[in-house]
C-alpha cells in the first residue's frame, strides 16, 4: 500500500468523527521550475503564500524516471534561518554538509536538517537511472532560534511510525501526532504535522486540527475530495481557517482506479516578519545582508 520498505506493522486505530471539518480556501497548481544543477521540479508553495501558510516557506515536488531531469542534483549551497525536510518516495540521494554530517536518503526515508545560523550542504543522486520522486519542505524557525547550532538527522523508512484505519487508510506519521501515534519528529514552537496518506478508493480519513493551525493537502496520486471540492492530482489545497472547525476530512472517490496518495501538512504560525533572499530566511533585511556577508566570508 506504500512504496516504503518498512518491516514494522502499522498501529491499528479507530476512525475519528468530526463535527465541523474544514473547507478549502483555494486550490494551487504549482509552478514548474528547476533548481540545483537543473533538477526539474514543481514549486507548490512559493513566496506569495508564505504568510498564508506560516510557518511553512516552500514545498517542492519532484518526480521523474528521466535521469536528465535529476542527475545534476543539488551541488553545494548555503542555508540559514530555517529547517529543510526532504522526503523520498523513491530514489537515493547522498547528503553532505559543512558541519561534517553525511547520510544516504533512500526510499521512504526523511532527512530533517535545521540550518540554524548556517551551513553549506549538497544533495546528489546515487542513481543513474530509474525513478526519483519526493518532496522538500521548508519550515521556518522562530526569531530566537534562527542563529542556533545546525542540526541534522537521517530518518530511515522503518523509523517512521505508521497507522491503519479500519477502512484500510494507511498513514505515515513523519512529524507531529495522528490518532495518538507520535511521529518521528516533534517541534515545540511550530508544532508541525506531516502525514503521508494512502486512501483506497471509496475510503475517507479524518484528522483533528486545532483551528489556529495553517494547513495544506497536496495530492500526488489520483484525486481526493474535501467537502464537495475535488482536489485533482498534483494540486495543493489550502484549508480554510475556520475558528469553529475541529479538523479535516478527506475522501477518496470510489471511481479512483488506485489508492490516492496525499501529504497533509499543518503547523502553528509564528506570526513573525519573513525576510528571504534565496537560501536565507531571516526576520529583517539587515539580517539577510549579514547572512550573505557571512557566506561570502566562509563563516557558514
Amino acid at each position: 500500500m506504500t512504496t516504503s520498505n518498512n518491516a514494522h506493522s502499522p498501529h491499528h486505530v479507530q476512525a475519528l468523527t468530526l463535527v465541523r471539518p474544514r473547507g478549502i480556501d483555494q486550490i494551487v497548481a504549482g509552478v514548474s521550475t528547476s533548481d540545483g544543477d537543473g533538477v526539474k521540479l514543481t514549486r507548490v508553495l512559493h513566496q506569495p503564500l508564505q504568510q498564508r501558510l506560516d510557518p511553512y516557506l516552500m514545498l517542492d515536488a519532484f518526480g521523474s524516471d528521466n535521469p536528465g531531469d535529476y542527475i545534476g542534483g543539488f551541488p553545494s549551497h548555503p542555508h540559514r534561518g530555517f529547517e529543510t525536510v526532504t522526503y523520498m518516495i523513491a530514489g537515493r540521494m547522498r547528503h553532505r554538509d559543512s558541519a561534517g554530517h553525511e547520510g544516504l536518503l533512500a526510499n521512504g526515508g526523511v532527512q530533517w536538517m535545521t540550518a540554524g545560523r548556517g551551513l553549506v550542504h549538497s544533495e546528489l543522486p546515487e542513481q543513474e537511472e530509474g525513478l526519483m520522486e519526493g518532496f522538500q519542505l521548508w519550515l521556518n524557525l522562530p526569531a530566537k532560534d534562527k542563529m542556533r547550532e545546525p542540526w541534522y538527522r537521517d530518518i530511515q523508512s522503518e523509523e517512521i511510525p505508521e497507522l491503519a484505519t479500519p477502512s484500510g487508510v494507511h498513514v505515515r506519521v513523519i512529524a507531529g501526532e495522528s490518532h495518538g501515534i507520535a511521529g518521528a519528529v516533534q517541534r515545540e514552537h511550530t508544532e508541525p504535522l506531516y502525514l503521508d496518506l494512502t486512501l483506497p478508493p471509496g475510503t475517507e480519513f479524518a484528522e483533528r486540527l486545532a483551528p489556529d493551525r495553517n494547513a495544506l493537502v497536496y495530492v500526488f496520486r489520483e484525486s481526493l475530495y474535501i467537502g464537495s471540492s475535488e482536489i485533482p492530482t498534483k494540486r495543493m489545497a489550502i484549508l480554510a481557517n475556520d475558528p469553529d472547525s475541529d479538523g479535516v476530512l478527506l475522501r477518496a472517490p470510489a471511481s479512483n482506479h488506485s489508492p490516492a496518495r496525499a501529504l497533509l501538512i499543518a503547523g502553528k504560525p509564528l506570526n513573525e516578519p519573513i525576510a528571504q533572499y534565496g537560501p536565507f530566511v531571516m526576520n529583517t533585511r539587515e539580517e539577510l545582508t549579514q547572512a550573505m556577508h557571512d557566506f561570502q566570508n566562509g563563516r557558514l
